[in-house]
């Protein structure tokens, strides 16, 4: 169990040290514990924890995720990325007239039930299709199509022409590891939902702020119908956002007919978090990104070196300071890829890396992050447990042939 964290490193109960490439799965881009967002979490604290209504921390939180996102003209907060992806479904139904959204094997929007289809993260992990409780009749609006396959989304939307409210996808997944998009491929979801008058959807919760200040749309130049955002909006406290064009956006009730609403949506302790965390990017966004993919550039390559010299197969995928190695000779593009790592390989490499101090996401299917507080010292740390861990391996394999 963790019971302190720092800058980049955790503690757990037994005070054991560690390096984190976690950060409580992304949103900690600035590390733990940074002092201004403290200090503005217990600022806030004093005035009060919860108001169930609109505060100025709101205003002025949604006035920078719009001046990153430009797609994103109007929004809304709520408690999780969970939330957000939800919502926005229930609105791109509401706004098309239409019942079947596509989404792609592998990416993880959440647990809400029409989304745990075919989805990534734990349920990946598990090894599971989806999760018992979800009805059938539910699921059967979810089209799964493979990640990366322009054709399969082309022969969807030919099958079900004037049929499909949304696609939603991960514009570079993280929840079946780190796939980034093949080139041009956004392009063409992009061509393809606006050809249907179907909307495009980017779960931006794990790219959003950390891929680049304006996120994966910024990165490929894409403008979505409809963004979500997760918990580095709120320096890694509970919150989420949805928001888009003002057309879209203005079907949510009170405006419109679709409802939503939450007690502790946009709660202030999570939107001062969020203010202290998007001011800092704001204000050292060259220095940070620039820091943030020379680091990580530095750690993939490296382990990925230690990999080779210990004659393992491994291959990588980053974007920016998000990234995964998998276990596997080729690259991966799909979560058909994925699932044909190895993950008995993986398993034993994640243990001898804890044991060493770094911890790392504990599945194959999911992406490791860096931040800000990571130093050069610690990146140097971390490439040299890599290669004492690999050169277990061959002892182990030696072992098991006496």
């Amino acid at each position: 169990m963790i019971v302190r964290a720092e800058g980049a490193k955790l503690w757990d109960a037994d005070r054991n040290e560690y390096i984190d490439y976690v950060g409580s799965w992304g949103p900690m881009i600035l590390g733990h514990a940074d002092p201004e967002v403290v200090e503005a979490v217990q600022r806030a604290a004093e005035n009060g924890t919860s108001f169930g209504a609109s505060t100025p921390a709101e205003a002025e939180l949604a006035e920078l995720v719009a001046q990153a996102f430009p797609s994103v003209e109007m929004m809304r907060f709520v408690s999780s990325g969970t939330e957000a992806t939800m919502s926005a479904i229930r609105l791109a139904r509401a706004y098309t007239g239409r019942k079947y959204i596509v989404k792609f094997e592998g990416c993880y929007h959440g647990h809400a039930d029409s989304l745990l289809v075919k989805a990534g993260s734990g349920v990946a992990t598990l090894g599971i299709p989806g999760s018992a409780g979800v009805l059938e009749e539910q699921a059967r609006f979810t089209l799964a199509l493979p990640f990366n396959s322009v054709e399969a989304v082309e022969e969807a939307f030919a099958r079900c022409k004037g049929q499909i409210a949304a696609v939603i996808t991960e514009p570079i997944v993280g929840n079946m590891g780190c796939v980034p998009p093949r080139d041009g491929y956004l392009q063409k979801l992009r061509e393809i939902t606006r050809s249907d008058a179907s909307l495009l959807i980017f779960d931006e919760v794990m790219t959003g702020f950390r891929v680049a200040f304006g996120g994966a749309q910024e990165l490929y130049s894409i403008k979505p119908d409809l963004t979500t955002l997760g918990k580095i909006i709120g320096g890694g406290l509970p919150v989420g956002a949805y928001g888009g064009r003002a057309d879209l956006m203005r079907m949510i009730a009170p405006l419109g007919p679709v409802y939503q609403a939450g007690t502790l949506s946009g709660n202030p302790l999570a939107m001062a978090a969020g203010v202290a965390t998007l001011r800092r990017l704001l204000r050292d966004r060259g220095r940070i990104y620039a820091a943030l993919d020379r680091n990580a550039s530095d750690l993939v390559d490296g382990i990925s070196e230690a990999a080779r010299e210990s004659g393992i197969k491994l291959t990588s995928a980053r974007v920016g300071s998000m990234f995964t190695w998998f276990f596997r000779s080729d690259a991966v593009s799909n979560y058909e890829d994925a699932v044909q790592s190895d993950t008995t390989t993986f398993a034993q490499f994640h243990r001898g890396m804890l044991e060493r101090g770094i911890y790392l996401p504990p599945s194959q299917f999911e992406a490791a992050f860096l931040s800000a507080a990571h130093t050069s010292a610690e990146i140097e740390r971390t490439i040299d447990a890599a290669h004492s861990t690999f050169k277990t391996f061959h002892h182990s394999a030696a072992t098991s042939l006496l």
